[in-house]
């Protein structure tokens, strides 16, 4: 009988994995490694990878110094989550529509309050979900690649995963924009607008996550790979930024309007088309919800977010924007209401009001597994 030597022996202790298939969890030493293994859908979260993942990482936070979180594949960390199935069961009244996003927004929550560093490693297409996996952790590493956005008010819905909590926090009015326009940040403009803490080199990362593995000090690491090169390539928005800021500071989108029009450059023009396009029910939602974020903790704003999509799966423009944008790519959404001047500010308020009791978000995780 042969017997494996005791090196042997050992690794294979020191790195065990299990998988769900569509995530992939690796024990390797004392640290964690997640992989979400859809490569084909960009890694788009469901519902199955959220319980997959939510008591990994709270049993991880126990017993691990660190953990990383990546996409296969050589296209996207996550391109987002999974709206169609979310609208699909909206039509017909289905519970999935809120459990998919109770579940998601409680992992959220607990990215946020993990006590190890978490490091999302964040190349390619990151967008809606993926963001929600990543911007609350400790550290968000770019590449050259990284290409990040929200672009929810394009699809009838709004910024969600903690996009109130984040987007008015980024300097100035760079979030109001961001998150009305759905504009897409790209490489080094993710690290310049204060989304990623780190960029590096995509053809470094398999060295960087080989790093974080085999080191304890999780920020020294990343700090040595950072790629000040990468770091200094001038910001896309750099040049618009005090646009950005004048244009966007009234409180209301036909405000904004407005100053895009007096304002008559090609980019207040290409940009004010851009947000014609929106869903006027979605950019009034919004606009409300990151003045509201402003003053309130992540899992409050996590709170109100769950309301607003319980109202926006209850009503036409999500659904609406899906078929369009997803479904059948027509491109061509039909909005009701078609114009801001027809979204009142009541209804705007009826969508941030409190839901029947017992169906507002708790934060509880034997509610998320």
């Amino acid at each position: 009988m042969l017997r494996r030597p005791a090196h042997v022996s050992l690794l294979l202790l020191r790195r065990m994995s299990t998988a769900t298939d569509e995530v992939l969890f690796q024990t390797i030493g004392d640290k964690g490694v997640i992989t979400l293994n859809r490569p084909k859908p960009l890694n788009a979260l469901n519902l199955n990878m959220i319980k997959s993942i939510t008591p990994t990482l709270d049993q991880w936070d126990k017993d691990k110094s660190a953990i990383i979180i990546k996409g296969a594949g050589e296209k996207a960390f996550c391109a987002g989550g999974d709206v169609r199935a979310v609208t699909e069961a909206a039509k017909v009244g289905d519970r999935f529509a809120s459990d998919f996003f109770r579940a998601e927004y409680q992992l959220n929550a607990l990215i946020n309050r993990l006590k190890v560093p978490y490091v999302a490693l964040i190349d390619g297409i990151t967008m809606g979900g993926g963001v929600g996996l990543s911007v609350h952790g400790r550290f968000r590493v770019a590449t050259e690649k990284t290409l990040f956005a929200m672009p929810e008010t394009a699809i009838g819905l709004f910024p969600d995963v903690g996009g109130s909590y984040f987007l008015p926090r980024l300097p100035g009015k760079l979030g109001m924009f961001l998150a009305l326009t759905g504009y897409r940040l790209k490489g080094a403009d993710v690290l310049h607008a204060g989304v990623a803490t780190h960029i590096v080199s995509s053809e470094k990362l398999a060295e960087l996550e080989s790093a974080l593995l085999s080191e304890k000090d999780v920020s020294g690491v990343l700090n040595s790979f950072h790629d000040k090169q990468l770091a200094s390539q001038p910001f896309s928005l750099q040049s618009k930024l005090k646009d950005i800021d004048a244009t966007f500071a009234p409180e209301t989108v036909e405000e904004i309007l407005q100053n895009l029009s007096n304002h008559g450059s090609e980019w207040a023009t290409k940009t004010a088309a851009t947000l014609n396009k929106m869903s006027p029910t979605s950019l009034k939602i919004t606009m409300k919800q990151l003045k509201l974020g402003k003053e309130k903790n992540l899992q409050e704003c996590l709170q109100m977010e769950f309301r607003l999509t319980q109202r926006c799966c209850a009503g036409h423009d999500f659904i609406e924007g899906v078929r369009s944008v997803l479904v059948d790519r027509d491109n061509n959404p039909k909005w009701k209401p078609s114009t801001l001047a027809e979204v009142s500010a009541a209804t705007v308020d009826s969508y941030f009001a409190p839901l029947p009791k017992g169906q507002e978000l708790d934060f509880s995780l034997k509610s998320a597994m």
